[in-house]
C-alpha cells in the first residue's frame, strides 16, 4: 500500500508546486520574481529527486516558454552549449570503450596498481585524477575521458551497478577530478574566467605559481584527502577482484581496440594542447564521436547508437544550462549577489569577518548561477567590496576562488553533472559527499586558510 500512496503524495506535491508557480506568473510582480519562481521549482525538484532529472528539465522548458520567462533561444541555449556535446561525445566514447573490450583491458591494467583494500582503491584513484589535473586543463575533458575507464575498474573489482563500491569509485573520479582542481589555475573553467576578468577589468595578472601556493594546500590537497575519506566512510564496500581473465586479456589488441585506442590518444593529445590550437574540448569530443560511428570504422554501430546512449543525460544537461541562461537574462543572478552582499557584516579592519563574508557570498551565489558564472557575476562588485572592507582588490578576487571552490550541491558544477550522467549515478549520491565537504570547508578549512593567507601576507 505504501508505494501507491508515495506516488500519490509525489504527484500531489508536484501539481501544487507547479500551480504555485503558475499563480505567481499571474501576479503583478517583476519579471525577475517570476523567473525566480520557475528557478526555485526546478532546483527544488532536482535536489529532491521527486521526479526523474530529465523530466524536471522538460518541465523547466515548458514553464519558461509558456510564461515567457525568457526567449526560446535562451531557454534552449543548453542544446547549443559545448557541455551538451561533450556529454554526447562522452556517451559515444563510453559505448565504444565498453563494446570493444578496451575498457576491460584498461581496467585490468589500472586495477593492477590499485590491488588491495577498498581504501587503497579510492585513495589511489583520487590521487591519480588530481595529478592528471596538472596535465589536462579541461575538467570536462578529464571527466569524459576518465569516467568510462573508472567503470571498467569498478567491473574489475566486482562492483555491480547500484553497489556502494561502484558509486564510490565513480565519485572518486568525478569529484576528485573537479573539486580539488580549483587550487590549480588552469584546471577549471571558473578559475580561468576569474583570471581573464581580473586581467581585463583590473589589469591584474594571476601567476600560476603564486595561485598554486595560495590555494593548493587547502583547496586541492586537503579537499582531496577529505573527499576520499568521505567516500570510504559513506560508501563502504569490499573489493572482490576478478582474477579470472578472458583469453584475450593478455593477448594482442583487436582491430577495433587499436582504432579506438588511437582515436582516444589523439583526443587526449588535442585536449591537453588546447592552449595551442584553441579548439573547444567539446568539438574534439564531437569529432571523435563522428569518427567512431563512421561507416568502415563501425566502432559504434547504428544499433548501439540508438540503444546504448543515455539521451536523458543530454536533456538534463541542456536543462541545467538553459536555467542558467534564464537566470542571467533576467538579471536574477546580479540581484541575488547584490542583495546577499548587503546582508553581510562588512567593515574596515575586520579582516577575518570580511574574508568569511566574501568567500561565503561567492559560494552561495554559485547556488543560483552555477559555478562557472560566479566570476562574471561577482567580479564587477569588487570595487564596492574594496571600499566596504579596505582589502586589496587582488585579495578580494582570490576570495572568489575560495567561494566557488565550495561546491554545495552537485548541479552547480557542469563537469559533475556530466560525469554522473555518464556513470549512471544520481545527483543525490554526489550530494552526500558535497554537503559534508562544504560544511567541513566552512567550519574548518576556511579558518585555517585565513591564517595561511595571513602567513603569506595576502591579508
Amino acid at each position: 500500500m505504501s508505494a501507491p500512496f508515495s506516488k500519490t503524495v509525489k504527484l500531489s506535491v508536484l501539481l501544487l508546486s507547479v500551480a504555485g508557480v503558475a499563480l505567481l506568473q499571474l501576479l503583478p510582480v517583476p519579471a525577475a520574481a517570476k523567473a525566480a519562481g520557475i528557478a526555485l521549482l526546478t532546483l527544488g525538484l532536482w535536489a529532491s529527486a521527486l521526479i526523474p532529472e530529465h523530466l524536471t528539465a522538460l518541465l523547466f522548458f515548458l514553464l519558461a516558454l509558456l510564461f515567457s520567462a525568457a526567449p526560446p533561444d535562451v531557454v534552449f541555449s543548453g542544446f547549443s552549449s559545448a557541455a551538451v556535446w561533450l556529454v554526447f561525445g562522452g556517451l559515444v566514447a563510453g559505448a565504444a570503450i565498453s563494446s570493444t573490450g578496451l575498457g576491460g583491458r584498461i581496467g585490468r591494467h589500472t586495477a593492477a596498481h590499485l590491488h588491495g583494500s577498498y581504501v587503497r582503491i579510492i585513495g589511489g584513484i583520487v590521487a591519480a585524477v588530481v595529478l592528471f589535473s596538472f596535465l589536462m586543463p579541461s575538467s570536462m575533458g578529464r571527466v569524459v575521458l576518465l569516467t568510462p575507464i573508472a567503470l571498467a575498474v569498478a567491473d574489475h573489482f566486482g562492483f555491480k551497478q547500484g553497489s556502494k563500491g561502484r558509486t564510490g569509485i565513480m565519485l572518486a573520479v568525478i569529484l576528485g577530478t573537479y573539486i580539488p582542481a580549483f587550487g590549480i589555475l588552469t584546471a577549471n573553467v571558473p578559475n580561468v574566467v576569474l583570471a581573464g576578468m581580473a586581467e581585463t577589468k583590473y589589469k591584474i595578472s594571476f601567476l600560476y605559481g603564486s595561485y598554486l601556493l595560495l590555494h593548493f594546500p587547502l583547496l586541492t590537497l586537503a579537499k582531496a584527502v577529505i573527499i576520499a575519506a568521505l567516500i570510504i566512510f559513506l560508501y563502504p564496500d569490499q573489493a572482490v577482484e576478478q582474477l579470472e581473465q578472458s583469453q584475450d586479456a593478455a593477448g594482442p589488441l583487436s582491430r577495433q581496440e587499436k582504432i579506438l585506442a588511437a582515436a582516444l590518444l589523439l583526443m587526449l593529445v588535442l585536449w591537453m594542447t588546447d592552449f595551442l590550437h584553441h579548439i573547444s574540448p567539446a568539438w574534439i569530443a564531437l569529432g571523435g564521436a563522428f569518427f567512431l560511428m563512421m561507416p568502415g570504422v563501425d566502432i559504434v554501430s547504428a544499433a548501439q547508437f540508438n540503444q546504448k546512449l543515455n539521451w536523458s543525460s543530454i536533456v538534463f544537461t541542456a536543462g541545467i544550462l538553459g536555467l542558467g541562461g534564464m537566470i542571467g537574462k533576467t538579471g536574477l543572478d546580479r540581484i541575488f549577489a547584490a542583495g546577499l552582499l548587503k546582508l553581510l557584516p562588512l567593515a574596515p579592519q575586520q579582516d577575518f569577518t570580511n574574508y568569511l563574508s566574501v568567500s561565503l557570498a561567492s559560494a552561495f551565489t554559485g547556488l543560483l548561477t552555477t559555478l562557472p558564472a560566479v566570476p562574471a557575476v561577482f567580479t564587477p562588485l569588487t570595487d564596492s567590496l574594496a571600499q566596504a572592507t579596505g582589502l586589496k582588490t587582488e585579495s578580494l578576487l582570490m576570495m572568489q576562488a575560495v567561494g566557488f571552490a565550495t561546491v554545495l550541491l552537485p548541479y552547480q558544477g557542469p563537469p559533475i553533472v556530466v560525469g554522473l550522467q555518464l556513470a549512471g549515478e544520481k545527483l543525490s549520491s554526489a550530494a552526500k559527499i558535497c554537503l559534508p565537504l562544504a560544511l567541513i570547508t566552512v567550519f574548518v578549512l576556511l579558518p585555517i586558510n585565513y591564517f595561511w593567507w595571513k602567513l603569506l601576507d595576502w591579508l
